[in-house]
C-alpha cells in the first residue's frame, strides 16, 4: 500500500513531496517528463529568479485569483493575504539552506550568484533522496482506475492506491516540458470545477508594418508600460510576432482582459519638459531624423511613428503622444509560448488546506490552481509555499489516519 503519492515534479511537487517525507511519511513522487522540473531549469536559463527581496504585504498584492476565487468569508489557507506564510524571506532562507548563494539585484529580484536553476535542483533533490522519497520517472498518470491511480510506466500499466495523494502537475503552458493540461478530464469526471486556461506572463501580439522589421531582436529599455492599475519600467524586446519579455509580461494579463495597453517613452520627464524638446523646430530634417534628435533613441522613434495614427500638430501634443501612446495590438500570444497559465482548479473547489472537496485525501498545488501571478520570483514563490501547505496538509491528514 502506498501511504503518500505526489503526481508531477515541479517546484510545488518537489515541495509538496520533501514535506510529507521530513513528516515520517513515505512517499511515491511521479513524474512524466524523462527528468524532474524541466520548466523550472528552462526559467533558470538565464538567470533563476526565485523570488522577489520586497515586505510581505507588498509581495502578496502580486497574486490574482481566477473566476474561482474565493469571496469572504471563505479566504483562508494560502490565497489569504493574513495566511500566505511562505514569502521571500523564507524562499531565500530554503534555498540558503540547500547550500546556494544569492544575491539582490538593483530591481529587488533576487538570483543565485551562479545565475542557474541546475545547482539548486541538484541539491534539492539530494535531499530529497535522503528524505526517502522514491521519485519515478517517465510515469504519466492516466487517470482514476477504480479507487486507485492509472500509470503508464516503462514497466507497463501500474495502478498505486496511495492513502494521500497531492497533485501537482502544472498548468497549460509550455506543453512540450510537461505542463499539458492532460489531467482536466480525470477530475472534471470526479465533479471538480476547472476554470478553462488561458495565457498568462505572454507577449501580446502586433500586427506590425514592414518598417519595424529592422527593429525586431531589439531591447526596448528606459519605458513604463501602463495596463489598468498595472505599471512596468521593465526592459522587453520587439519581436516579429509582437512585444515580449519581462517588462510586457507584468501587464500582459490586464491588457489579456481587456485593458488599454499605453506606453510612455520617457518615465522621467513631465510633459512640460517633453514639450520645450519638441518645440525645437525641425528645419529641413525628415520627421524621422528630428524625433531621433529630441528622443536619442531610434528604437522609441520607431515605435512612436508605428502606433501613431497621425503626426501631432504642435509640441504639446507631440509630448502627451510620448507620454501615453495607445499599443495597438491583436491579443494576447497563445498558450504554447505563455511562461505560465491562468486557470485550473477553481479555488472554490478546494479547501483551506488545498483538499480538493469531495476527494477526501487529495490536495492540490501550483500552477494546477486558478490563479497567476506575474515573473520576477512571484510565480516560482507562490509555488514553492502552496506545495509547502499541500505537504503540510497531506501530512496531517496522513497523521489523523493513524491515530
Amino acid at each position: 500500500m502506498t501511504e503518500a503519492l505526489v503526481i508531477g515534479a515541479g517546484p510545488a511537487g518537489l515541495m509538496a513531496a520533501g514535506t510529507i517525507a521530513e513528516a515520517g511519511h513515505r512517499v511515491i513522487l511521479t513524474e512524466a517528463m524523462p527528468t524532474p522540473a524541466r520548466k523550472f531549469l528552462m526559467a533558470g536559463k538565464s538567470g533563476l529568479n526565485l523570488t522577489m527581496d520586497e515586505p510581505d504585504e507588498r509581495f502578496r498584492q502580486n497574486i490574482s485569483l481566477g473566476s474561482g476565487g474565493c469571496p469572504p468569508p471563505h479566504p483562508q489557507g494560502y490565497f489569504s493575504q493574513d495566511e500566505s506564510r511562505f514569502g521571500p524571506a523564507e524562499v531565500m532562507g530554503w534555498a540558503r539552506g540547500l547550500g546556494i548563494e544569492l544575491f539582490t539585484g538593483s530591481t529587488g529580484r533576487v538570483f543565485p550568484v551562479g545565475m542557474k536553476a541546475s545547482p539548486l535542483l541538484r541539491a534539492w533533490l539530494a535531499r530529497l533522496r535522503r528524505a526517502g522519497v522514491d521519485l519515478r520517472t517517465r510515469w504519466r498518470w492516466r487517470g482514476f482506475d477504480g479507487d486507485g491511480y492509472g500509470f503508464e510506466t516503462p514497466d507497463g500499466y501500474r495502478v498505486l492506491r496511495p492513502d494521500a495523494v497531492v497533485l501537482a502537475l502544472g498548468g497549460a503552458s509550455w506543453p512540450r516540458l510537461g505542463s499539458d493540461a492532460a489531467w482536466v478530464p480525470f477530475l472534471t469526471a470526479r465533479d471538480v470545477g476547472v476554470a478553462p486556461f488561458r495565457p498568462a506572463n505572454m507577449g501580446i501580439r502586433i500586427n506590425w508594418s514592414g518598417k519595424m522589421a529592422p527593429f525586431f531582436g531589439q531591447p526596448v529599455k528606459g519605458t513604463a508600460l501602463h495596463a489598468g492599475e498595472r505599471t512596468s519600467r521593465g526592459e522587453w524586446v520587439i519581436s516579429a510576432q509582437g512585444i515580449e519579455g519581462g517588462g510586457v509580461y507584468s501587464v500582459a494579463s490586464a491588457i489579456r482582459d481587456g485593458a488599454l495597453g499605453r506606453l510612455d517613452l520617457a518615465p522621467d520627464l513631465d510633459e512640460a519638459v517633453l514639450a520645450k524638446r519638441f518645440s525645437v523646430p525641425r528645419g529641413k530634417l525628415s520627421v524621422g531624423n528630428w524625433l531621433r534628435r529630441v528622443l536619442g533613441n531610434p528604437v522609441k522613434v520607431a515605435l512612436l511613428l508605428e502606433w501613431g495614427q497621425t503626426l501631432p500638430r504642435d509640441p504639446e501634443d507631440w509630448a502627451r503622444r510620448v507620454k501615453s501612446l495607445p499599443v495597438h495590438h491583436e491579443g494576447p500570444m497563445g498558450l504554447e509560448r505563455a511562461i505560465s497559465s491562468a486557470g485550473g482548479i477553481r479555488l472554490d473547489a478546494l479547501t483551506p488546506s488545498l483538499e480538493i472537496r469531495g476527494l477526501p485525501g487529495v490536495f492540490a498545488a501550483g500552477e494546477m490552481l486558478d490563479w497567476e501571478a506575474p515573473t520576477g520570483g512571484y510565480l516560482i514563490t507562490h509555488c514553492l509555499g502552496q506545495g509547502l501547505l499541500a505537504g503540510q496538509a497531506a501530512a496531517d491528514y496522513l497523521a489523523a489516519a493513524r491515530r
